[in-house]
């Protein structure tokens, strides 16, 4: 299902409080952005149990229940876990995950809050998640009679929730610094080999081993944390990150002359790292039009190209990630930068094309 207008996280509990209250749910969203979680902290604040069914592990039974007997008739009970006499949250996590026949058992569920001869006691509500088929995740279309009994909502990351978010709950300082210089890398769209991504759960699982190794935690074993639960493009900047700051070495030092750019072939993703800083200084500084450069921004400027220069000498390719293009083709750096450096570095801007 295509989102034609997506939600952040901050939004969704005033979201429900008015749909779901009165009307069944479905949340969407890409894998790792916490929609379980807003659920159950939904479901908290109305002070309801929430109950989770998980799409992928049901049968038709699970719902409908088995066949007894009673006064020659055959009667389905529903399962203990959905048949309760108080009001309550039923999450039906990864419902469009479910087979056709356990989405079809969800019918009546969903629309008439009934199973069989059991109805859902007043006060519940009924929501339903799951990734859309575009994340690369396990998703089966949804019949139209299930998608029109349903309210759809679209989640996207937000970086400034997250963030809020992360706070309040203990992640780790080097997570939380990272992703207020880059809230850019909190998500990333899944892959399609498999190879970890970044998603907020990701941030909070790296967040989690961060804490439990400790401040002394050696290089190697930090990169296999890291490339184990991040897109490998942020983990690579993540790790030159936690050098710098490990080191108390960035990207001031350089612009300054007090360092160096890293020449060992152990500090390459140090060396990337910085590179990404110096592209979004010089974004944020230089301004887009010639006839707005002052003095001192041209010596900015020089001193810019200068950098460059050393940088290429070291890299190329690395070089290259400064002056790149965005993902659509279109040039990042002001024009004027860009000629100017196509007369000073030849090389460089034609590796670069």
């Amino acid at each position: 299902m295509q989102a034609a207008v997506t939600v952040t996280p901050a939004q969704i509990p005033e979201l429900l409080l008015g749909l779901a209250t009165v009307r069944p749910v479905f949340l969407w969203g890409a894998p790792g952005i916490g929609k379980s979680s807003l659920v159950r902290k939904f479901a908290e604040s109305l002070g309801l149990e929430c109950v989770s069914l998980l799409g992928t592990q049901l049968a038709p039974e699970d719902l409908i229940g088995v066949p007894q007997i009673r006064d020659g008739r055959s009667v389905f009970c529903p399962p203990e876990s959905i048949a309760r006499d108080e009001p309550y949250c039923l999450f039906l996590d990864e419902l469009n995950a479910a087979t056709p026949d356990v989405q079809k058992a969800f019918y009546s569920l969903i629309l008439d809050r009934r199973i069989g001869s059991y109805e859902l006691p007043a006060g519940s509500i009924v929501i339903g998640a799951g990734n859309r088929a575009t994340d690369n995740a396990l998703a089966r279309p949804i019949a139209s009679a299930l998608v029109n009994r349903l309210t759809h909502v679209h989640l996207r990351a937000s970086a400034a929730d997250w963030l809020v978010w992360a706070g309040e709950n203990g992640v780790h300082p080097w997570v939380t610094d990272y992703l207020v210089d880059r809230p850019d890398h909190l998500w990333s769209q899944p892959p399609k080999t498999e190879e970890p991504f970044s998603t907020p759960r990701s941030w909070h699982m790296l967040s989690d081993a961060l804490h439990s190794f400790g401040p002394e935690i050696g290089e190697e074993t930090l990169k296999v944390v890291v490339h184990g639960t991040l897109t490998p493009a942020h983990a690579v900047s993540f790790c030159g990150y936690a050098k710098i700051v490990r080191h108390a070495f960035g990207i001031d030092a350089i612009l300054k002359g007090d360092a160096s750019w890293p020449k060992r072939p152990e500090d390459r993703d140090l060396l990337h790292y910085l590179a990404d800083a110096f592209r979004g200084r010089l974004v944020k500084e230089l301004p887009r039009e010639r006839k707005h450069v002052s003095p001192s921004l041209r010596q900015t400027a020089y001193r810019a190209k200068s950098l460059l220069v050393q940088l290429a000498e070291i890299s190329v390719e690395v070089a290259q990630t400064v002056i790149a293009d965005d993902a659509d083709g279109l040039p990042v750096l002001p024009a004027w930068f860009l000629v100017d450096a196509a007369r000073d570095m030849p090389r460089l801007v034609e590796a670069r094309r």
